[in-house]
């Protein structure tokens, strides 16, 4: 799925998820390198629930959201579209 994001310095992120609800790739285009790749490599192998409940609601300054939150909300938007 690609999700394009709001807010952020990444312009989208680009994951897939398993049978299982697992993610099993992850990449955010564009951001600060280094922190988008650290969140995409820890959340592989983890389930949709738990990314969201670990990342939802980070904030990044006065944006309101961060890039570690648009990947819950786009997670929350998969799950959504599966219901």
């Amino acid at each position: 799925m690609t999700y394009k994001t709001k807010n952020t310095c990444s312009k989208e992120i680009r994951f897939e998820v398993d049978d299982n609800n697992i993610i099993t790739d992850c990449e955010f285009v564009g951001g600060c390198m280094g922190n988008t790749q650290g969140v995409a490599r820890l959340v592989i192998g983890r389930s949709v629930d738990d990314v969201i409940s670990t990342v939802e609601g980070i904030q990044c300054g006065w944006r309101g959201t961060s890039c570690p939150d648009q990947l819950a909300q786009a997670l929350k938007t998969y799950k959504a579209g599966r219901a």
